[in-house]
């Protein structure tokens, strides 16, 4: 599912902040607080928050191999 319509927060956003939206939006959509086309837009936009967990993990991991390295070269 292409999500190229929902701007993306990751720039703006720590991984706390994605997280504690993703909870609000799952949290909703449990208790049925959305109509249908709400709840389509919804889904959308946990599925960009989810793409934008994925690409704030992997940076925070190749900062941590990085600095893992660069403290075994001492």
């Amino acid at each position: 599912m292409k999500s190229k319509n929902i701007p993306s927060e990751k720039k703006s956003k720590s991984i706390k902040e994605t997280k504690e939206e993703i909870n609000d939006i799952l949290n909703k959509l449990e208790k049925k607080e959305t109509d249908l086309e709400g709840f389509r837009e919804e889904y959308k936009r946990l599925i960009k928050l989810n793409n934008d967990m994925d690409i704030l993990f992997k940076k925070k991991f190749k900062d941590i191999a990085a600095l893992t390295k660069k403290i075994k070269k001492k």
